[in-house]
């Protein structure tokens, strides 16, 4: 049951589906990205998945592998996005990196969400745009 659940959530990541993500997370959830950064709580995180969206309005998560441990889900794979540029259209704003994330599932409900990836491909995009804007 645990990997579905982990599973639906990443549909609704791929769908950008703020309302449903919200269904399938805890309201104390927890996510962390790669440099340790912490999000905590229901609202908090439906916030900053919009602004993720925002950023990266065609983002998106490739499954590849999943290992199961009861409530622990590993999920290995692929995040895809492209930095939206209001001037910078001319430039390559896309990316494809490799990803793991450690979903924790309590009750059927995402606990924790960790993201472990190299995040300088999508920030030195942001911080050329951010330059040329």
């Amino acid at each position: 049951m645990s990997v579905k659940t982990v599973m639906n959530f990443v549909k609704a990541i791929n769908a950008h589906q703020v309302k449903k993500i919200g269904t399938l997370i805890t309201d104390d959830h927890t996510f962390i990205n790669s440099h340790g950064k912490k999000v905590v709580g229901k609202s908090k995180m439906k916030e900053a998945w919009k602004g993720y969206f925002d950023f990266f309005p065609d983002y998106t998560i490739e499954v590849t592998e999943i290992i199961e441990d009861e409530e622990l889900i590993g999920l290995f794979g692929w995040a895809t996005g492209t930095y939206r540029s209001q001037k910078n259209s001319e430039t390559v704003n896309s990316w494809k990196l490799p990803c793991a994330w450690k979903a924790v599932v309590k009750n059927e409900k995402i606990a924790q969400w960790q993201v472990y990836s190299d995040t300088k491909i999508p920030y030195d995009i942001i911080e050329r745009n951010l330059r040329s804007d």
